[in-house]
């Protein structure tokens, strides 16, 4: 079949979720144990599922903000308006009977904690450290580089740090957290900058919360932190910070790409291990600013500063719908690979 325009898509979503939207709130107040023991993320609760579908929403509109700013204040305020999520105890979170990632990260062991995280948390001496990720075989929190060969996997074990996570561990959809860093980003760019960092405070706060962790107001106080350089406990692969955001807003119109890059790197921390959503606002945005990868293996085709921008067409569409992919190829401004660029991904890199 033929394909939908990416801008095309993202106008259906938006009429699907409302729709959703009109069917939840019609039936707000309908007890949870009608579908209760169903549901692994609300027990039912419609109201919940409001402020999820809302937070989606919101998070949807900003995506838009360099490619149809327009739609973006629209159905930011509109999903604000009707009520996002804002406390941790809304969390939209999937409660599974197991939680097969578990088995990657401890079982079978074949992942490690990404380096840039772990600079960036280092440098801020974040408390939420300890809680999100376990330490090496020396007591440090460390990452492995993007794009390198790992020569010996009881080596990589041992060096680079561990995500926390267990059976019982739910995955994460959307937190408080999210939702208010995208608040915080919808009023610096449309409203109040006063508001816009009251809002990035809170979420910091919120994220905090939610990770049991203590010290947020001190956290954000600190004049004098900046993301840590990369140390290899290998020896391999170190490499200089790529930014030096510090922590605390600094009012002024001027200031506004420098607090906007503050917003992201702390929802990027905030919002982990939501991978997806991550890589996305950094297309979106530039941040964070992350560490090429090591070897570039895309043979030319992604530009080892910039990264890679989308996912090709599966080898199956070219042999079962060819005509229809190949139409596709045209809209996307660029050949069929990672380097080029998404529909929404259009602000200027640098």
């Amino acid at each position: 079949v033929p394909y939908d325009t990416q801008q095309e898509a993202y106008t259906q979503m938006f009429k699907e979720l409302d729709a959703a939207l009109e069917a939840l709130e019609r039936n707000r107040d309908l007890s949870t144990e009608a579908f209760g023991e169903y549901d692994q993320v609300y027990n039912g609760d419609l109201k919940k599922w409001i402020k999820y579908a809302n937070s989606l929403k919101l998070r949807m509109a900003m995506r838009l903000s360099y490619i149809d700013e327009q739609t973006a204040k629209a159905k930011a305020a509109e999903a604000i308006a009707d009520g996002v999520i804002t406390e941790n105890a809304d969390n939209a979170k999937l409660q599974p009977e197991l939680n097969r990632t578990a088995l990657l990260w401890n079982s079978w062991q074949d992942h490690a904690i990404g380096a840039d995280i772990l600079c960036y948390m280092n440098g801020y001496k974040d408390p939420r450290m300890e809680k999100m990720f376990l330490a090496n075989d020396v007591g440090d929190y460390v990452g492995i580089r993007i794009g390198i060969d790992v020569t010996s996997k009881s080596q990589a074990v041992s060096k680079y740090s561990n995500m926390i996570v267990a059976s019982d561990t739910p995955y994460l959809w959307f937190n408080a957290a999210e939702a208010t860093f995208l608040r915080a980003e919808y009023e610096l760019r449309w409203g109040s900058e006063e508001t816009a960092r009251s809002l990035y405070e809170a979420a910091v706060r919120l994220s905090f919360e939610e990770r049991g962790a203590s010290g947020a107001d001190a956290y954000l106080a600190q004049t004098d932190v900046k993301p840590a350089p990369y140390t290899d406990p290998v020896g391999n692969y170190s490499a200089m910070a790529q930014s030096d955001i510090g922590i605390p807003w600094v009012d002024g119109a001027e200031n506004f790409e420098r607090n906007l890059e503050r917003i992201i790197v702390q929802k990027w921390i905030a919002i982990f291990p939501l991978g997806v959503e991550a890589w996305s606002e950094h297309r979106r945005t530039g941040y964070p600013k992350l560490m090429p990868a090591k070897d570039n293996k895309s043979g030319g085709t992604v530009n080892s500063k910039y990264g890679m921008r989308r996912l090709p067409y599966p080898s199956e569409e070219y042999s079962e719908n060819r005509t229809n992919v190949e139409a596709a190829i045209t809209s996307l401004g660029g050949p069929d690979n990672g380097g080029t660029r998404t529909w929404w991904d259009c602000k200027p890199l640098n």
